[in-house]
């Protein structure tokens, strides 16, 4: 895999998680009790010998480039290649985004640059474990301009924001919805691409040249008739998420054995970066069922069906059910959730009731105290 280059790509996903994104982009929301959405594409490229990768950054970046940092808990931090954060162009900044092509004509010279052959584009919000290594031999055997990788969906939740696609037996893609679909039932891309960097580029000059700037839609859904487009089906577990249900829902399984496994307990790990933090502490009042609890927690009160991040406080008499609790919040006495999604560093007052449900979960907005 060094003759590809890693690119992920954050101008083309839905802003559509409302409060979750309203101070940090996609790929920055925490998940998992210690990961962010990032970390596992970034992971999957590492993992499947890649070595360098660009992120290309759109908006709300700030948090994002914390946590990356140098990249050296992926292995990035290299005198040659590596990881490399690049900002939107100017006009984007400044609201004038017309397409991802825009982002990617302004670092036109990050390609030149680069002496790999193919080109890996991915966006950060599909959750998955697996290995490019095969989907790449694929994409070199059935001699594909482009090779898109896709799920087979049997009325999952979250996919109705992904593409459709008719895939033949032999993996020729016949078509791709122009837009996200309106079920979740078929063959889904799951917006990663392999395509050989010259043919990138010659998309992105010819696109742009005509004011076009999408590069699904511009570059690969109106040229599907000239190009050999063909679809790599990926069998392991695939989470999307677009929205904050998928969030809240695709979260949720992670209490499922047989999910957790499938996306940690792989011989590729998922990486995030380091935070020494002790070990959880649980008092001789606390009771904790079926439930994901990071390091440095204090639990005096009661967990079940839950997910809570580094650092959360929850006080004697709290009672938390089904929901996710961000880190280094504080739950104070006798307070109760249920069906809540708490962002960072919020305190919750004792005594205090909060209720959602499972198809629209309530969320509380960082830094929040109630």
């Amino acid at each position: 895999m060094d003759q590809v280059m890693g690119v992920i790509n954050l101008g083309n996903e839905f802003n559509t998680l409302n409060e979750l994104t309203k101070n940090r982009c996609c790929a920055s929301i925490p998940f998992g009790g210690r990961y962010r959405l990032i970390d596992f594409v970034l992971s999957n490229m590492v993992n499947s010998g890649i070595q360098d990768v660009a992120v290309f950054a759109l908006e709300n970046y700030r948090s994002l480039m914390d946590h990356l940092g140098t990249g050296k808990e992926w292995d990035l931090a290299r005198k040659r290649g590596g990881l490399f954060i690049l900002p939107p162009a100017l006009d984007i900044a400044d609201g004038g985004f017309k397409g991802d092509l825009q982002n990617f004509v302004s670092h036109l010279d990050y390609f030149h640059r680069g002496s790999q052959k193919y080109v890996l584009i991915t966006g950060s919000n599909i959750l998955c474990n697996i290995d490019y290594r095969q989907p790449f031999l694929f994409h070199q055997n059935v001699g594909a301009d482009i090779t898109v990788l896709y799920k087979q969906v049997q009325s999952q939740v979250g996919y109705t924001k992904c593409r459709q696609m008719e895939v033949r037996d032999d993996g020729w893609i016949e078509s791709i919805e122009e837009c996200p679909g309106t079920k979740d039932t078929g063959s889904v891309s799951m917006e990663m691409y392999i395509i050989e960097k010259s043919l990138l580029i010659d998309i992105i000059q010819s696109c742009v040249s005509r004011g076009k700037y999408e590069f699904v839609t511009d570059g690969i859904i109106k040229n599907l008739p000239k190009l050999k487009v063909y679809g790599y089906e990926h069998l392991g577990y695939t989470a999307a998420v677009h929205t904050v249900r998928d969030y809240y829902v695709n979260s949720m399984n992670l209490l499922k054995p047989e999910v957790w496994k499938d996306l940690f307990f792989q011989r590729s790990l998922i990486y995030t970066k380091v935070k020494d933090e002790p070990p959880a502490k649980y008092a001789a009042s606390s009771k904790v069922e079926n439930s994901l609890v990071a390091n440095g927690c204090v639990i005096e009160g009661t967990v079940e069906n839950s997910i809570l991040f580094r650092g959360v406080t929850v006080k004697k008499g709290a009672y938390i059910k089904d929901s996710i609790v961000m880190q280094h919040s504080v739950i104070k006495e006798n307070a109760r959730l249920e069906n809540v999604i708490i962002d960072k560093d919020v305190s919750l007052t004792g005594g205090r009731t909060l209720f959602g449900d499972t198809d629209t979960p309530l969320v509380i907005p960082k830094r929040k105290v109630m």
